[in-house]
């Protein structure tokens, strides 16, 4: 199983919708960041489900090393 890489180093600002179901791209590859398109299948990881509690904008995560995956917490500062 390949490691994440970073898409990049700062968070995506995104607008959601309560009760809508959202992909993160666990991998770092996908070209839908921060949105899974596929290409984890071939590095064997899987995109992590976020369903939002609230209409409001969030921060996922593009470093992908954040411990509060899938949002933002601010390790793209010390990556």
């Amino acid at each position: 199983m390949a490691e994440p890489i970073p898409a990049q180093k700062a968070p995506y600002p995104v607008d959601v919708e309560a009760g809508r179901t959202y992909w993160w791209c666990v991998c770092g590859r996908s070209r839908s960041q921060p949105f899974c398109d596929g290409s984890h299948k071939a590095f064997g990881l899987a995109p992590l489900e976020y369903t939002a509690t609230a209409t409001t904008k969030v921060w996922f995560c593009g470093c992908k090393a954040t411990n509060k995956k899938p949002l933002c917490d601010g390790t793209h500062k010390t990556v």
